[in-house]
Formats: C-alpha cells, structure tokens, sequence
C-alpha cells in the first residue's frame, strides 16, 4: 500500500534523549530456517519518538512478536530527538549484524532535507519493511464552528492569520500536512510548533490553538469523548479505523493526500539476506488476522512490504518530501 503524495495549487510542480529500556523475553524457542545462523543473541530494538504513540506501539509490538518467534529477549529503547535522527544515527553506528532494528515514522524521510546529519540517509540505515500506514485526522476544537472542510476553510478564509494550528515542530509531517493543506486551499493560517505530538495535543483540547492534523492514534480518544472534533481523514481513501469519516480531498480540497507511516530499518551495511529474512517475519506478524485486527483498532493500517517495494518506497518518499520542503519555504538548520 504506497501511496503517493498528490498536490495541486502553489505546489502543483511537486509529485503530488531519554533512554527506556524494556525487556522483552520470549516465550517459546524456534530454530531461524535459514542458511547462516541469525539472530544469535538478544536483539534490540530502537525507537525513534517517544513511549505512547503510534511507532511505539507497532515497534513494541514487533518487538515482542520477534522474540516469542526466537526465544530470545528483545531490548527495547526509545530515543526520542531531533525528529527521529537521535535514535537513527544510534543504529547507523551500530554492528551491522542483524541484532539492532529501528521503528522509525515518515519523519525518516523528512529529516535529511530539513538537518545535517551525522549519517548518511542513503547508505548507513537500511530499509527492511514499510510496516504500518497511521492514517491522520483533521481535529478541531469544539468552539471552532465548522464541522466539515468546507465550514473550516469559509472560517479560515474570514479570519487569515488569525486561526492557530498545532503541530510536534517545525518540519514534522503534522507541520507539512498543515501547510499542504493551507496551500492547496488558499489559506492562511498560523503555526504553532510544540516538542512533540501530546502537548500539540493538549493545547488544542484546552483550546489555546484551533486546529491540528495528527494521528488517529494521538487523538481517536479525545475526539471520541468529544473534546476534539474530527473533520475528516487526510489520506488519499478512507480509512478503515473510521470509515464514516470522508477524506479532506472528497470534502472540499481535490487532489489533497498526507500519509504518516512507520517502517523499520537495519544498520546500512547489513547483509541483504538478514533484511529479507527479517522483513519476511515482520510481514508474517502484522499480517496475522488478530494482530491486522488489534493495530486497526488503534488506527494502524497493517502493510509489511518487501524490502525491495520499502527500499524504492524510501526514496520516493526522500525526493517528495524534498520538493515540498523547498516549495513551503521551510529552510534547513
């Protein structure tokens, strides 16, 4: 399932800290029916944002489904920072051996056209699978009166400047989504970037900003309680965690389509067989019916992809990403 970025308007050229370490012991030993002997100690398993959120939990959750399947423990640690390169650089100086996997989100892609990194986004990591699509949400807060994209962008229009929107910082997909939308709408709203997704989301629950784009997994509670409002999803197709909800694109802005998702990755110099072997285990978990049904639940769209479709995927999603960066007008630091 990739899915391209569509874009029209003034971007109608464009294609479209902390260290917590858990321990996961498995349950039962399996043999790996493979040629070379892998894994052959505990693995660890890397995660790029904070505990709680969507790559958490895909990352957590493969995490303990490896170990069951090879008896062995599985270390979880996140490394939140710097829009995922804290916990990437870690794995691109880590052995290439097959015994250190990072779950990272879309941010991945963003990051070399916003930062200079101290690794090499083409040739240190290596992608092994896209596993989840995480489908976002237009969110309100309640005082906002708009309940379709149609009412947000008459309210926006009489108001430029005025209307406030939340995102987890400045070149994060929340803030891409957001401008993309602004754009393709001819809007024009105000940013407001916090550190991270949940105080994004706090300060619109409490009503200090009136909009944001985020996960279904961040936000499904709050507006399900009616703290939030959810308008309408932002990919290209409904989605199946909320299949009542139309997309931004068939209510009121053509063309419009912003997908986070989450993959997982091996230090660059790994041996392509171990990244197959470990693709082929990961697609074998998040495609089991209970485990595709327990991620829908929290607004996760299972995917496991090979490693050739991910490694092509990766890139198209580095050059897109690129070209929206520059047509915004974000500048890299």
């Amino acid at each position: 399932m990739l899915i391209p970025l569509a874009i029209r308007g003034a971007v109608a050229p464009l294609l479209a800290g902390a260290v917590l370490p858990i321990v996961v012991t498995g349950l039962a030993h399996a043999q790996v029916p493979t040629q070379a002997p892998w894994p052959t100690k505990p693995m660890r398993m890397l995660i790029a944002l904070a505990p709680g959120g969507g790559v958490d939990t895909t990352g957590r959750l493969i995490a303990q489904k490896l170990s069951e399947r090879y008896g062995l423990p599985v270390v979880v640690e996140n490394r939140p920072g710097a829009g995922g390169s804290v916990a990437t650089d870690a794995l691109a100086r880590a052995a290439p051996d097959g015994h250190t996997i990072l779950t990272n989100s879309s941010g991945v892609a963003i990051t070399p056209s916003l930062m200079a990194l101290p690794y090499d986004p083409r040739k240190d990591i290596l992608p092994v699978t896209l596993a989840v699509v995480s489908p976002g949400v237009l969110v309100v807060h309640p005082s906002v009166p708009a309940k379709t994209v149609k009412e947000l962008i008459a309210f926006a229009r009489s108001r430029p400047g005025e209307v406030l929107y939340s995102s987890s910082g400045n070149g994060t997909g929340q803030h891409l989504a957001a401008e993309l939308f602004s754009q393709m709408a001819g809007l024009k709203f105000t940013h407001v970037p916090y550190k991270g997704t949940a105080p994004s989301i706090t300060d619109l629950i409490g009503g200090r900003v009136a909009l944001s784009m985020a996960s279904v997994v961040s936000t499904r509670q709050f507006f399900d309680a009616g703290k939030l409002r959810a308008i309408a999803v932002l990919g290209a197709k409904r989605t199946p965690a909320l299949p009542h909800l139309p997309t931004v694109a068939e209510s009121g802005v053509p063309g419009y389509a912003f997908e986070n998702w989450y993959g997982v990755f091996l230090p660059g110099r790994t041996p392509l067989e171990i990244a197959v072997r470990l693709q082929q285990e990961i697609a074998r978990i998040l495609l089991d019916p209970e485990i595709e049904k327990k991620l829908l639940a929290q607004g996760l769209d299972a995917v496991g992809s090979t490693q050739a479709e991910f490694t092509r995927f990766y890139e198209e999603e580095m050059v897109k990403y690129a070209k929206l960066i520059a047509a915004i007008g974000i500048e890299a630091r």
